[in-house]
């Protein structure tokens, strides 16, 4: 079965801390009155501090899209190789290896993707497929997961290398002073991961079932405004209650495994905030330290979207204790509002005994 290897993960230089952070808040939105309450639920996020792209005087500029999208552009050309080569050696994998390239961003927008960029530049094969996905948000952490599975079951003995490049700071908008946007501009933070899928072998998790699910007339709930300034960041106040529904589904797709969704033995879950972890963990009947590696990325990092379940599943090849045929799930959420969930257990090869 394919394999999720250790993924990498980098994040930019500048650092903005939570103190920071709410007096940049008052400083630009002063006078709002929807400050008070935007202040409140920043602190309460739990996010101690979060990495950006720019010194954060020119995160609070806005230059225009044509200059915002060259930033990424170039920031993203700049950051994405080092972390690639870090996700082949923990996969002992070299670039020619690889037959599929997922890059998965909803932050900036170039065309070719990115992918075409990496082949070039990083010695992959001409024929290696580009896979871009750009419009599920946060979900697409364990969307990438989940299609990179989909093609080494579909091509045996395939290799999927997925890569996430979410610069975030790059969509603030002074003028934007909703409770969501606010908020977003409190919670949100800039990285890169990327991770190898091994059509065989390897160490990690062995990817046995995915699903999808999309809750119902839920897709204005997280959006994107485009407008001539850019990416409007649109947050419903009805998200952070969306685990009630997603619990069962998760609960269903453990059940059809014939495991419990409330015994499993680790949980990569993406952090989008505090309250998702925490009535996540009350409708799976689990303690909230279960989702440990979730509350760490959330606390020193932010919200970085797309990286989130990467990162978390970084954490988590970084403890010890995992027992083979350990039992886990991955669940990625965002704009739909759609979950996308994984189940796996902990594999590695065991060598040969040379008689």
């Amino acid at each position: 079965m394919p394999r999720l290897c250790k993924p990498a993960m980098s994040a930019p230089e500048y650092v903005i801390t939570m103190e920071e952070t709410l007096a940049f808040a008052e400083r630009v939105h002063g006078g709002k009155p929807q400050l008070p309450l935007a202040l409140r639920l920043i602190r309460n996020t739990g996010v101690r501090k979060r990495h950006i792209v720019q010194p954060i005087e020119k995160t609070l500029q806005h230059p225009g899209l044509t200059e915002r999208n060259r930033i990424y552009e170039v920031e993203s050309k700049k950051r994405t190789p080092q972390v690639i080569e870090e996700a082949l050696r923990n996969a002992d994998m070299a670039a020619r290896d690889i037959d599929a390239i997922i890059y998965v961003s909803c932050t900036g927008f170039l065309m070719p993707s990115l992918t075409a960029w990496l082949i070039n530049k990083l010695g992959f094969r001409s024929d290696t497929r580009q896979i871009p996905i750009a419009q599920l948000g946060c979900a697409a952490g364990g969307a990438a997961i989940n299609r990179a599975h989909d093609f080494c079951v579909a091509h045996p003995g395939s290799n999927v290398l997925i890569v996430s490049c979410e610069l975030c700071s790059l969509c603030y908008q002074p003028d934007a002073d909703d409770i969501g946007s606010l908020l977003s501009d409190g919670l949100f933070g800039d990285a890169v991961a990327a991770a190898v899928v091994r059509g065989t072998g390897g160490v990690g998790i062995e990817l046995e079932r995915n699903a999808s699910y999309l809750i119902p007339d839920t897709e204005d709930w997280i959006s994107y405004d485009v407008r001539d300034t850019g990416f409007h960041f649109q947050l419903d106040r009805r998200v952070p209650g969306t685990m009630e529904p997603l619990a069962p589904v998760l609960r269903e797709l453990a059940k059809d495994h014939s495991w419990d969704a409330g015994k499993l033995d680790f949980y990569i879950v993406h952090a989008g905030g505090p309250r998702i972890l925490d009535d996540l963990a009350k409708f799976l009947n689990v303690d909230r330290k279960v989702f440990r590696h979730s509350w760490a990325t959330l606390t020193e990092y932010g919200n970085i979207a797309s990286a989130v379940v990467l990162e978390a599943a970084r954490r988590l090849f970084e403890e010890d204790g995992l027992a083979p045929g350990a039992t886990g799930l991955i669940a990625g959420f965002g704009p739909g509002i759609t979950a996308e969930m994984a189940l796996g257990t902990w594999a590695a090869d065991v060598p040969q005994s040379i008689a």
